[in-house]
């Protein structure tokens, strides 16, 4: 399934329908009477959080949800019958704004929360409804009212505990199908990575959810690469995990850009430049010690904090990484003790 965490809708409630005009009239009953029903209600519009929904791609080819009408009212005081009502399914994470105004109205989280959009217009009323003393056979009614209508845009960022950041092939798709049973696309070359992927992390009876976004690179603030829009996927996230890659020249730089292009994105709800960030050398295996200890070395007075040595390809540090990911994400868990050279079992995809 297509990945796709923005779409534009058009919803309109339904309207209400309009109410009857009517007499009775009966051989027997020499004054039979307004007997005009009320029309239905127009039916509401509804975003539901859905559990199992990772993507918006259900908006990209219909744009436009109407709810149905309400019926019109009939003779010997029939109401019409209520508009029913049409529900949007989205999944958890979805923020719903406004087009015209750009505000967030809802913020759909957990599977079962629902919002109403639109609210239906109410039925017209029949002839029936202004019978009085003084006025004992009234012909008058009114139409049913129009139902809301607006243009909403669709925002999806994804709810994930952890967040993987860095500059493309850095080694975080490896890092997640090593650690989870995630099997995102695993190359070579730079942007792999094209959509945020999702994975779920298990050490011990901890668990928690970690997303892989694409590679930053410089400018991507401005649209260079591809751009830095899926940044709102960690907003959520209460750690990220920047890997930088012990293979390039300059280990400090590389950390640099990203910050950088963290600090460009800023954040709707809390900074991403706030969030606590566990700084790790990826792709360890393939350099001597000591140039990993030079490396570190020049990472750390970069960064002003511990480097974690990492390699996922044969496990080294992964369970020091999960084990502060998880001390972050899930602080009132006792911390397990490992080795480097363990591994969870439940690595194996």
């Amino acid at each position: 399934m297509k990945f796709l965490d923005q779409a534009k809708v058009s919803v309109r409630a339904g309207k209400g329908g309009p109410g009857c005009l009517s007499f009775l009239r009966a051989r027997n009953l020499e004054f039979g009477g307004p007997n005009g029903g009320n029309g239905g209600r127009g039916g509401d519009v509804w975003a539901e959080c859905v559990e199992g929904l990772n993507t918006l791609i259900d908006y990209r080819y219909r744009q436009h949800f109407l709810a149905q009408n309400g019926r019109p009212g009939e003779g010997v005081l029939r109401s019409g019958a209520n508009g029913q009502d049409i529900v949007l399914s989205v999944p958890p994470g979805t923020e719903i704004i406004d087009a015209e105004t750009d505000a967030v109205l809802f913020a759909l989280l957990e599977p079962g929360q629902r919002a109403m959009l639109c609210k239906g217009g109410d039925g017209g009323m029949g002839n029936a409804h202004y019978k009085t003393a003084t006025n004992r056979a009234p012909r008058k009614t009114t139409p049913g009212f129009p139902g809301e209508e607006r243009e909403l845009l669709l925002r999806l960022k994804l709810i994930a505990d952890a967040g993987l950041v860095g500059l493309p092939n850095a080694g975080k798709s490896t890092f997640l199908a090593t650690v989870s049973r995630a099997k995102p696309k695993v190359a070579d070359y730079p942007f792999t990575t094209l959509h945020p992927g999702l994975g779920v992390v298990r050490l011990g009876e901890r668990e928690l959810v970690l997303a892989d976004l694409p590679g930053l690179i410089e400018g991507a603030h401005e649209g260079i690469g591809l751009g830095d829009r899926f940044l709102g996927h960690v907003e959520r996230c209460r750690v990220l995990l920047h890997l930088v890659d012990a293979t390039q020249d300059n280990v400090a730089a590389a950390w640099r850009t990203v910050r950088k292009e963290i600090e460009a994105y800023g954040g709707d709800s809390a900074p991403l430049v706030d969030k606590p960030e566990i700084v790790a050398l990826s792709k360890c295996d393939a350099l001597t010690e000591d140039v990993v200890r030079t490396k570190r070395a020049a990472l750390k007075r970069a960064s002003k904090q511990d480097v974690l040595v990492l390699s996922a390809v044969s496990g080294l540090g992964m369970t020091d990484a999960l084990n502060q990911l998880f001390d972050i994400v899930r602080p009132a868990a006792s911390t397990l003790a490992a080795t480097e050279d363990d591994q969870p079992a439940s690595w194996t995809p």
